[in-house]
């Protein structure tokens, strides 16, 4: 008997380019170069990643479930927007979530972790812009989420993430031509202290102390919205 897999192979085919074009296109969409309100043309992706119009559909609905794409039925797909009250409560979200992932993260990071992550806090204070800020701050809290096997809270974190930071670099942006990042240094440095010293409280405070003051932030620069 012979078993035809042509459409499970070409269904893996697709799968596996969805993914590819939607691993280019978030990149696109965390690094500015779509900002939110941008229109995404299907067309323009096909073009782009050599691929039909099947795996860049399954592109968007990827992107789509992490909040950064919304798709209008028959009008098309556009990068994610936020006003204001949006922003903040993803950020109030945030406040809650990651104090509770970073606690449980605290007692299964290693010496070595430990060491990079003052190693990244470090090179945030003389990140000479801003976006080698955020790539070092993205990486620095994301490895300290990452030591716990959990079934949906750091994906769920690493979503929230995604969406606010458009808005994340453009408050980087204002706070660094202000001088008023000392605040996020200090967080850092006593965050990689807590972990260093196991204690999972004190991380647990210092994260949600941390994220609020950026939400508080936030929402003194309205401004930052109307782009």
């Amino acid at each position: 008997m012979t078993i035809d897999t042509t459409e499970a192979t070409s269904t893996s085919g697709h799968g596996a380019a969805g993914a590819r074009i939607a691993d280019g296109l978030r990149d696109a969409i965390m690094s500015g170069a779509h900002p939110p309100g941008t229109r995404i043309r299907q067309e323009d992706l096909a073009e782009q990643f050599s691929a039909s119009r099947v795996p860049v559909r399954e592109a968007l609905r990827i992107l789509e479930a992490e909040g950064l794409i919304t798709r209008v039925a028959n009008a098309g797909a556009w990068v994610t927007q936020l006003n204001l009250a949006e922003c903040a409560e993803l950020y109030r979200v945030r406040e809650r979530l990651e104090p509770l992932l970073i606690a449980m993260n605290v007692p299964l990071l290693s010496p070595t972790d430990i060491d990079t992550l003052a190693e990244l806090a470090e090179r945030m204070e003389s990140a000479a812009t801003a976006e080698d800020f955020l790539a070092l701050d993205r990486a620095f809290h994301l490895a300290t989420y990452a030591a716990a096997d959990t079934t949906m809270l750091r994906e769920t974190v690493v979503r929230l993430w995604n969406r606010t930071h458009h808005y994340r670099r453009a408050f980087t942006r204002v706070a660094r031509a202000q001088g008023e990042d000392a605040a996020v240094h200090l967080d850092h440095r006593l965050l990689v202290d807590a972990i260093r010293r196991g204690d999972a409280d004190e991380a647990e405070d210092v994260v949600h102390r941390h994220v609020r003051r950026t939400r508080v932030e936030l929402e003194r620069h309205p401004e930052i919205f109307d782009d």
